[in-house]
């Protein structure tokens, strides 16, 4: 991978992942006209979960925020793979995410910062997104967190 997103991660100190394989029926990312569209991300590192548990119990809020920049560079991995060049994204329109956490647990937002932040850190104005930031009561493999998002491309 090479060009202005390639370099912006080796900044950062970060390399795009391997696309994680689907857990289940779906594709990763899937293209339609000039967006990307990627399917829930998990914290998932070399193939493994990197934590499991609700936030507000087993995870804290900040453990969470680490786990969903994870979440939003397997996003980026899933986006890559589909178009071969991060460069290519004119803006991520769309970020939604999921927090398996408590039922007193009321910082979802602070934990999906993570991995907003991440996308301004890696795309600059590109990142800038609309945002959903759901409490839940359970995520696919008692995951805490689990990211989508949402890209436009440029023609």
């Amino acid at each position: 991978m090479s060009g202005k997103v390639a370099a912006r991660l080796a900044e950062l100190g970060l390399t795009l992942p391997d696309v994680v394989p689907p857990l289940a029926a779906y594709a990763p990312a899937v293209r339609s006209g000039s967006h990307v569209f990627t399917a829930g991300q998990l914290p998932m590192v070399g193939g493994k979960l990197t934590a499991t548990g609700k936030v507000g119990a087993e995870i804290t809020a900040e453990q969470a925020k680490e786990l969903a920049r994870i979440c939003a560079l397997n996003a980026l991995a899933a986006v890559h793979s589909v178009v071969g060049d991060l460069d290519r994204i004119a803006r991520v329109v769309k970020l939604v995410g999921f927090v398996a956490s408590t039922p007193d647990f009321t910082g979802q937002p602070t934990v999906v910062n993570g991995a907003s932040e991440l996308l301004g850190e890696v795309l600059g104005d590109k990142g800038v997104h609309a945002r959903s930031a759901v409490g839940v009561a359970v995520l696919p493999l008692d995951a805490p967190v689990e990211i989508e998002i949402q890209v436009e491309l440029t023609p």
